[in-house]
């Protein structure tokens, strides 16, 4: 099952190439409350299935929208928190100490690692064809690219084996970045380098944890003006999903709607005005970005 927001911010479900008006049919079931948000639908799906069942099958009667005529925007905008993992992928730790200077993690303990994880704002959330705003202060923005899970049970000091068991779904992440000023030899910085308005794409849709077999199995291909600049596998991470969970969740408890996303890969690449971003992870879809610089 996919989930979105589309055109003036309704909740969706997507079957095939058509969206039904799922925010509505479970308002009209008494599922959620009339209006809820994105985050309000996930607690619902995740923690509620005989009450909402009715709800997706009253979607389904409503009155459906093509898929190709309908705007997608970001699938949510008030995530409890955005969680990011940092410096991931062997490869990407190894560009970044090319790029930036960065220091030396390879002799980090997987929780000493995943110890730097950081949070982005809700306020950077930008959705499906949306447009990145390149900072007149920054000389230096990178796009990431990164497979991004959605919590949907309440999770708290949860074991790596079970941590699945709390996802409801997975969407794409685009972690865009300042690299200059602020970076290099600085480690408290990435709240504000990565917070900025339009720093956080999230799309094009969620996808049910039934529909994605293993995270850790994933192929993710990211084009920059028609030019393939990554192509990676989630099987690199240094620390999985189920790990992250369980690192995130022995700290702080993970309310559903949360998102985690898990780190990019290499392959980054300085964005300019003008530049177009194009996404593909397996088995969840395709997401493109515009970029243009502040006016």
């Amino acid at each position: 099952m996919k989930l979105c927001r589309y055109n003036e911010g309704a909740a969706g479900l997507i079957e095939g190439d058509v969206i039904y008006p799922l925010g509505d049919a479970l308002a009209a079931t008494d599922a959620v409350r009339a209006g809820a948000t994105m985050t309000e639908i996930i607690d619902a799906l995740a923690n509620h299935p005989a009450a909402t069942a009715a709800g997706i099958a009253a979607a389904r009667k409503g009155k459906a929208v093509a898929l190709a005529a309908a705007t997608l925007r970001a699938p949510t905008i008030n995530p409890p928190a955005i969680w990011a993992a940092a410096a991931n992928y062997p490869a990407h730790q190894a560009e970044m100490k090319v790029r930036v200077n960065a220091y030396d993690r390879t002799q980090f303990s997987a929780d000493d690692l995943m110890a730097e994880v950081f949070l982005k704002p809700q306020s950077s959330i930008v959705g499906p064809g949306g447009t990145v705003i390149l900072p007149k202060i920054a000389n230096h923005v990178d796009f990431e690219c990164e497979l991004c899970a959605v919590i949907g049970r309440t999770a708290k000091k949860v074991s790596a084996e079970n941590a699945l068991d709390y996802v409801y779904g997975y969407t794409m992440c685009w972690d865009i970045s300042i690299r200059d000023p602020w970076s290099k030899g600085r480690h408290n910085t990435r709240n504000i380098r990565k917070g900025f308005d339009t720093f956080c794409g999230v799309g094009p849709w969620i996808v049910t944890q039934d529909e994605i077999r293993e995270p850790q199995d994933l192929h993710i291909n990211v084009e920059q003006n028609g030019k393939m600049v990554m192509q990676a596998h989630t099987a690199d991470m240094i620390n999985g999903l189920r790990d992250l969970i369980r690192f995130l969740s022995s700290v702080t408890t993970l309310m559903p709607g949360t998102l985690i996303t898990t780190g990019t890969p290499a392959g980054v690449s300085k964005l300019a005005d003008g530049d177009h971003l194009k996404g593909t992870i397996e088995g969840i879809g395709t997401m493109e970005l515009n970029v243009v610089a502040e006016e």
